[in-house]
């Protein structure tokens, strides 16, 4: 059977793929291994500017009725943690210091999302659905060979034929060995454990996140969650099942007391592994979110990275399929440097937690800087995202992910850029009437300043930029 894109992996990443694909005409293939969604815990919530993107598709309302949901349940804990007001003015922590303060950036309304990667899942699988994407669970590819056409898959369910295969199968992905792209990065020092717990005597546990003379401990704030890391080298077995014995020895190692685990619900092993493909793309093989990165989880940066991945690559991937190949080769240009960027900061907040006194040195020294405005907004940014700028010209705004915003149309009304691209597609937004190509619509407003921004939300034009809009109407459609 032929397919334009066959996705392998039906996760977070590779269903917002999915969706963009769909938004911009295509219709994908998707095939994942397994027959029902992963329900161990991961990710808690999602970065800034993952969220904006998946405002851009509409997906807001959803978001906010989760968000609400986990903070009905979040909110009580947050508030014993960080005092009066902590459920408006987290932004995050880095190696452990949750020192960043939402309302300390330069845009506090740019912001993680508490939406868990369970019920995050639920609402793309939805939307993909409304779509008319087919996801095929039950399936594992096998084996591919690419040729100068497209791509022959055989997979468990029989073969198919594909003008472009992108592998958003994890960590591990089959599709990244196979293709053999390069992986290079840092080797494993951490053997680290989350779970969900009943303890026989939970007050042994202080909530929140400890450093001890064993490692790194944390307690909460979702009830029952325990999360440690010890700097003794990796897993002798990442693949083993977890047992409960494993997990409690851990806990008590760590804390130093003689807490036991009454009943365990969930477990996943973790370790800080760090490498990133040289390349996202081979022909016609690309790869996105974990297939293309891998990190250790600190800073919940893992999420946002992918599925910004999926943004920049869907709308381009669609461009290739009518002829715009060449489009494909930004792809790598401008998502390599953002994830490597993320790597070297997990790497940074990994040798911030061990656990020795020049660490704690060093530890006092950050916190200190961390405390002052600036390094706040610095911190603050350089987690969510939001500081991500491709380098696309000489304006500061060029390359930048655009915010939502209120624009005031010429016609007397009001309309949120978001609202404006949920249909995708690029939006020129300018008071002055021009000739544009098919693709991108005209937001005519009454007065400010003229822009040209991607389907990803990338401004690609500004009026005060060196090149002409025709340049970049050229280059990007």
């Amino acid at each position: 059977m032929h397919q334009d894109v066959v996705i392998v992996g039906a996760g977070p990443v590779g269903l917002f793929l999915a969706i963009e694909l769909a938004v911009a005409g295509v219709r994908p293939l998707v095939v994942e291994r397994l027959l029902e969604p992963d329900r161990t815990i991961k990710a808690g919530g999602v970065g800034a500017v993952a969220a904006e993107a998946l405002e851009r598709r509409g997906l807001a309302p959803a978001l906010d009725d989760e968000a609400r949901a986990t903070m009905a349940l979040m909110g009580p804990a947050l508030q014993a943690r960080f005092g009066a007001g902590a459920v408006k003015r987290p932004g995050g922590h880095f190696s452990g210091l949750f020192l960043i303060d939402q309302s300390n950036q330069r845009d506090p309304h740019r912001r993680m999302r508490f939406v868990a990667q369970e019920p995050l899942e639920r609402i793309l699988a939805a939307r993909a659905n409304e779509l008319g994407v087919e996801v095929r669970r039950g399936v594992t590819m096998e084996a591919f060979e690419q040729t100068d056409g497209g791509v022959t898959v055989q997979t468990s369910a029989g073969p198919l034929d594909t003008k472009y295969l992108v592998g958003c199968d994890g960590g591990r992905s089959r599709v990244r060995k196979l293709a053999g792209f390069e992986f290079p990065g840092t080797d494993a020092t951490i053997t680290g454990y989350q779970a969900i717990v009943e303890l026989d005597a939970p007050e042994k546990l202080a909530p929140g996140w400890h450093r001890t003379p064993r490692g790194l401990i944390a307690s909460g704030p979702m009830l029952g969650r325990v999360f440690t890391a010890e700097f003794n080298g990796p897993p002798p077995n990442r693949d083993a099942p977890i047992t409960q014995a494993e997990v409690e020895a851990a806990i008590q190692r760590v804390s130093g007391t003689d807490v036991k685990i009454r009943t365990m619900t969930m477990a996943t092993r973790w370790t800080d592994n760090a490498r990133q493909a040289t390349t996202y793309r081979m022909g016609r093989i690309l790869l996105a979110g974990d297939a293309a990165h891998v990190h250790s989880p600190f800073g919940g940066q893992g999420l946002n990275l992918g599925l910004v991945d999926a943004a920049n690559l869907g709308w381009k991937l669609a461009a290739a399929l009518k002829g715009r190949d060449n489009l494909l080769d930004s792809y790598t240009a401008e998502r390599h440097p953002v994830a490597a960027r993320v790597l070297e900061n997990t790497r940074a907040q990994v040798a911030l937690m061990r656990p020795d006194p020049l660490t704690s040195a060093l530890r006092t020294i950050v916190s200190d800087l961390m405390k002052l405005p600036e390094g706040n907004r610095y911190f603050g940014e350089m987690l969510s995202g939001v500081d991500i700028r491709y380098d696309l010209g000489d304006d500061p705004l060029l390359g930048t992910l655009a915010k939502d915003q209120l624009l005031t149309l010429s016609n007397g009304g009001e309309e949120r850029l978001y609202v404006l691209m949920e249909k995708g597609g690029g939006l020129f937004i300018s008071p002055s009437e021009r000739s544009l190509p098919t693709g991108v619509r005209h937001a005519h407003t009454k007065d400010g300043i003229s822009m040209l921004v991607r389907p990803d939300g990338c401004i690609a034009w500004t009026d005060a930029s060196s090149n002409s809009v025709d340049d970049a109407l050229a280059r990007w459609f």
